[in-house]
């Protein structure tokens, strides 16, 4: 399990607060959690770094009026014209309870159809997995190493302990494609006419 600090400060609610707080330079988010009521908090933009812009999946501790939550990042909202992140939710999880969080997927190895000329296509670059937040992996590691031309890995190819991934078994993660033929090279290979070449009269 990968987990990340995360430091935040109560807010009010409603438009002006909301407004108030961006003005301030800091990001509005909220955090739910099963029984209880939704908390509006704000953080710094270089506080929400980690959590977003990263390739590992993350537990998030949350650290609000000197208590820890640990939680997961449900959903955000980057502005249109300038990416910036405007909005975020966490949600709550219980250590004894399932979580479901996207997990991102990395692939490794130089695969044989590569080395024979084939092209790499990793298709599927996040999987939805279910499992306890301790047995929460950082990303998914799926070797390529054996992989030859004209095959894939599957979803239902990776297993990971005390892991359950949610995706179609059917998904491709990766496949090797052959490699592709260059039309106007392969019709410049064929013989040339033969120039002067006399045919027969016409009866």
């Amino acid at each position: 399990m990968s987990e990340v600090l995360l430091k935040a400060e109560r807010r009010e609610t409603g438009k002006k607060a909301a407004k108030a707080v961006r003005n301030k330079g800091l990001i509005n988010g909220v955090y739910y959690s099963s029984g209880s009521a939704a908390i509006p908090i704000s953080v710094l933009p270089l506080a929400m770094r980690p959590i977003v812009y990263t390739s590992d999946a993350k537990i998030v501790r949350l650290m609000l009026d000197d208590t820890a939550y640990d939680c997961v990042l449900k959903a955000i909202t980057f502005d249109p014209v300038t990416d910036k992140i405007v909005h975020f939710d966490l949600f709550g999880v219980d250590a004894n309870a399932l979580i479901e969080v996207e997990v991102p997927v990395i692939l490794h190895g130089l695969a044989v159809g590569v080395r024979e000329g084939g092209i790499l296509e990793h298709t599927t670059h996040k999987i939805r997995v279910s499992c306890l937040p301790k047995d929460l992996p950082a990303h998914i590691e799926v070797d390529v190493t054996n992989l030859t031309i004209a095959h894939s890995i599957h979803i239902s190819d990776v297993s990971i302990p005390n892991v359950t991934l949610l995706g179609k078994g059917d998904i491709v993660i990766a496949t090797i494609v052959p490699p592709r033929v260059d039309e106007s090279a392969a019709a410049g290979t064929e013989a040339p006419a033969l120039v002067g070449q006399k045919g027969k009269k016409p009866a």
